[in-house]
């Protein structure tokens, strides 16, 4: 018995000792996450890849898959990028790409705000029109109210939202002005 847990004992400490780097699934794991950044940078605008600077290989093969429309042609191409971007030694674009997802989803955040504060002024929520007068000081009162009650008028006969869309985009140029 302790001939068979000394020889445990010795294979043990001879693994331990044999590190060859990643595992198998390590290495695949890495690999479907580069896969996956791959394919985030897939599904920006044009002008979002292009901030990414990325290096000339790399783009081109965004750029070729971009344009490719066979599904087996496309999975190829994603993999290819994925591995572009493994070899890449400079791993900055994850980081550009997360930025850009970031001030996409404030962005988008923004927008919802803008429009519930607009939904709430067309229904006559005077907490919302001291909230936008409070974050706003610069406000222009007397507009914002014809904008409110022209953007009433519309709703209660059924019109197209033309004030409703004035009164958005002013709210978001007092938005802009802050920033």
């Amino acid at each position: 018995m302790t001939m068979n847990s000394n020889f445990n004992k010795t294979n043990n400490e001879t693994e331990e000792s044999e590190y060859d780097g990643p595992s198998k699934s390590q290495l695949k794991r890495e690999s479907h996450h580069y896969v996956d950044i791959g394919d985030e940078i897939l599904k920006l605008k044009p002008e979002d890849i292009k901030s990414l600077d990325l290096p000339a290989g790399l783009e081109e093969a965004i750029n070729t898959a971009l344009k490719i429309k066979s599904n087996s042609g496309l999975k190829r191409q994603r993999l290819y990028i994925g591995k572009l971007l493994r070899t890449l030694e400079d791993h900055s674009i994850e980081d550009k790409l997360r930025k850009i997802q970031h001030s996409h989803d404030t962005n988008t955040a923004q927008f919802k705000r803008l429009e519930k504060w607009r939904d709430n002024l067309i229904e006559n929520d005077k907490q919302t029109l001291n909230e936008v007068i409070s974050r706003f000081p610069n406000v222009d009162r007397q507009h914002i109210n014809q904008l409110i009650r022209a953007a009433k008028q519309e709703k209660e006969r059924n019109k197209p939202p033309s004030a409703s869309r004035k009164l958005f985009k002013y709210l978001r140029e007092l938005e802009d002005a802050l920033t």
